[in-house]
């Protein structure tokens, strides 16, 4: 599958300190995406500390001039058919189902779109980690809606130095049903496989688990998604070490999304700190399926303060 060179807004002063790598939504695209949201007036962000990539500000009046030594990259989703749509052609970085929670009807729909997408962002995050200074650690991911949802996948299943910093607006996180171990009643169908932190009291040989290396949460929930959506991309954890878990996570959703329920919000947040990630969950009143000045103006405050370096540590 072919992408579309991504749209890429250059610092408005330099040097340059730190790139951000935004997904949009399903049927958008980053020409329509892009622009706006770096335009979208916010609410004054609080003082920084004096260790912040950027400097303090009292006022600031969008994300573009909150951080003005970023780069901001913005890519495209090739043209896919949408089953939900009848096979209509539009933007998406996979095919999916209907979202009504749980959102785990229909699911193999996502696997093969997910594993090119995933491949491809990670190839833009190398590429781009190698432009900024400092690298992947001033790097900002993630996206809005399917691109919040593809973005998260992409990060879970990232290998090599941790990121900045993930930021996603009313999206959700695929599989997060299947990856969460809260005590949940399971049909006779979906048997043993929801739950990849369950281990066998002993492996086929016979060796008691105990005496082998303990394996992580965040481990255990990245080689289920890799062997779901079939990603091969020669790296393993063992190779380059998996550090999803040093990268501090700010979710944001509106209460009254009718596209992706609240719910699902909830439960991507829950999944994701079920093994070990540190999320950042605001909820906003009134919001609809979309990002508002005030999740902006949070999203900056999150951005400009220690808890990203702190996590890091």
């Amino acid at each position: 599958m072919d992408y579309p060179a991504p749209l890429v807004v250059p610092p408005l002063s330099l040097p340059h300190q730190r790139t951000f790598v935004i997904l949009h939504g399903r049927g958008s695209s980053a020409v329509a995406f892009g622009p706006p949201l770096l335009d979208t007036p916010i609410s004054p962000i609080k003082a920084t500390s004096p260790s912040s990539l950027e400097p303090t500000r009292s006022e600031v009046q969008s994300l573009a001039t909150a951080f003005p030594h970023a780069r901001f990259v913005f890519p495209s989703a090739p043209r896919r058919r949408a089953t939900l749509y009848k096979r209509g052609l539009t933007h998406q970085w996979f095919d999916s189902w209907d979202l009504e929670p749980p959102a785990i009807e229909r699911e193999e729909l996502q696997d093969p779109g997910l594993r090119e997408t995933t491949a491809y962002l990670h190839q833009l995050l190398r590429a781009e980690i190698d432009l900024v200074p400092g690298g992947a650690k001033n790097v900002v991911f993630g996206g809005l809606s399917q691109g919040c949802a593809a973005s998260l996948d992409a990060l879970l299943l990232w290998v090599g130095e941790p990121l900045g910093a993930f930021m996603g607006m009313a999206g959700w996180f695929p599989y997060a049903y299947r990856l969460s171990g809260l005590s949940r009643t399971v049909t006779e169908e979906e048997d043993d496989a929801f739950n990849p932190f369950q281990r066998d009291e002993d492996d086929e040989d016979g060796t008691p688990n105990e005496a082998r290396i303990p394996v992580r949460p965040i481990d255990e929930a990245a080689t289920w998604l890799r062997e779901q959506i079939e990603l091969d991309t020669g790296e393993t954890t063992a190779s380059k070490g998996h550090v999803p878990d040093m990268t501090p996570l700010f979710l944001g959703h509106g209460t009254l999304d009718d596209k992706v329920n609240i719910v699902l919000g909830r439960q991507a947040r829950d999944t994701l700190t079920e093994p070990g990630l540190h999320v950042t969950w605001m909820e906003y009143e009134g919001l609809g399926h979309w990002y508002s000045n005030n999740m902006l103006r949070d999203l900056a405050d999150f951005l400009s303060s220690d808890s990203a370096e702190d996590t890091r540590e």
